[in-house]
């Protein structure tokens, strides 16, 4: 029995499946307007990127790349974000969705 010739991702060509190219979030509007609400969020609770870093328990420059887009938050890092914010994490994500800030 002949083997079927994959892709590098594992895919056979005449599976049905296509590989689509797919953005990094990191550099979309969308997470531009998620960087920008946590950075307004924590000017909002007075907090420099110094002080919510000691909440987060992490060096200064954690925050300061996650708000220059440099770093990624997962969506763990970003309940512990939103908490040492004193804000619930839902309600934040929906005002993002409702595209206020």
């Amino acid at each position: 029995m002949a083997q079927r010739p994959q892709t590098r991702f594992g895919l056979y060509p005449d599976s049905g499946l296509r590989l689509v190219c797919v953005p990094s979030s990191i550099h979309t509007r969308e997470y531009d307007r998620f960087r920008a609400l946590l950075i307004d969020v924590r000017k909002k609770a007075g907090l420099s990127q110094a002080e919510l870093a000691k909440r987060l328990a992490k060096p200064q420059s954690f925050v300061s790349k996650f708000e220059r887009g440099e770093r990624r938050l997962d969506v763990i890092e970003f309940k512990s974000v939103a908490e040492a914010l004193g804000l619930d994490p839902l309600r934040l994500l929906g005002q993002l969705y409702r595209g206020g800030r």
